[in-house]
């Protein structure tokens, strides 16, 4: 049994940011297959938000997060190979903002030496999505143009770098004049403002000389995701992996078929993870592109575990640009 005790980010009930409070808790003790972390890092996430105001369901009060980076303390038997000492950094674990967490081996990847851990918890979750994206749900082929919503956000940006890895073709939204310039910088072909324009999938369509993408991805949700089917080509897929601007009301499946034969689909992580060879399999291509310098990590912020109300407000209105994160 640990001595050891932290701070905690806790849910005390569904709601807004003001049910959020961090509280002094012992470190929970790691059982078999688990190992206990002093997280250096945590990452700051759209799903922690959902679990927080109960569209997730999650019996309160519960500790806040779900990916992190950290240092292994100790661990229970059948750890994996994973010793004290070792860095490692996780997807999806809850009670990942606090000063220790429990996390179960076989969702514990080690982070190479060439990427510190704050950079690792940054990438972590929405690296492993951008990477399923672009070769599982749409492989992206060499010419194909993919739309790119929120391209100056945490998985905008990976996404936009990922697809020009693959030899794809980006049209990115941003908004505002300077997270269009971050994303012309990372290697956008074409970048619209959404807020300087008014019929969105036209301008798609006009940069794309009328033909329409291949595939649109999209983690806003309700504000887009008729922009999006839009501007999807006769077959093209719709990506929607998140809802930043609300839940999609439900969709007539008509559209598809008035639209040219079109593909919806709603993935999310764990599926894309669930064994442990895909797991090590995403993780290792992220964290080789990060060391290589071939993926460029922005991290938009950084927070202490008191300032997470503000870090979950500049999250839920979009005025971030890269990856915040909370210090423990």
């Amino acid at each position: 049994m640990t001595s050891r005790t932290g701070p905690a980010l806790v849910v005390t009930g569904h709601g807004g940011r003001d049910v959020l409070a961090v509280e002094e808790r012992p470190a929970p003790a790691p059982g078999p297959g688990e190992v206990l972390v002093e997280v250096t890092a945590a990452g700051v996430n759209f799903i922690d938000v959902y679990q927080r105001e109960g569209t997730y369901p999650v019996a309160t009060p519960f500790v806040a997060g779900n990916e992190g980076a950290g240092t292994v303390v100790s661990t229970g038997e059948g750890a994996g190979g994973l010793a004290p000492g070792a860095r490692v950094a996780w997807p999806q674990t809850l009670g990942s903002a606090a000063r220790y967490v429990v996390v179960p081996a076989s969702e514990a990847v080690v982070v190479p030496d060439g990427v510190d851990l704050e950079t690792a918890a940054a990438v972590m979750l929405q690296g492993l999505t951008a990477h399923y994206l672009t070769t599982s749900t749409y492989a992206v082929r060499p010419g194909d143009v993919a739309l790119v919503h929120a391209a100056a956000g945490g998985v905008g940006q990976l996404l936009v770098q990922l697809v020009r890895a693959r030899g794809g073709v980006v049209v990115a939204t941003a908004g505002g004049p300077e997270k269009c310039a971050a994303v012309r910088e990372l290697g956008a072909e074409h970048v619209v403002d959404y807020r300087a324009v008014e019929d969105l999938a036209a301008e798609v369509r006009a940069l794309t000389g009328g033909r329409g993408v291949d595939v649109a991805y999209d983690g806003v949700g309700k504000d887009t995701f008729d922009a999006s089917l839009a501007s999807l080509r006769p077959r093209g897929t719709l990506a929607l992996f998140g809802a930043a601007s609300g839940q999609v009301p439900p969709v007539d499946l008509q559209r598809l078929n008035a639209g040219g034969s079109l593909f919806v689909t709603r993935p999310k992580l764990l599926d894309h993870v669930a064994t442990r060879d895909e797991l090590e399999w995403r993780a290792g291509e992220v964290f080789g592109a990060v060391a290589d310098g071939n993926l460029r990590v922005t991290i938009g912020g950084r927070y202490a575990l008191t300032d997470a109300a503000a870090a979950y407000a500049d999250l839920e209105g979009r005025r971030t640009r890269g990856k915040l994160i909370l210090i423990p």
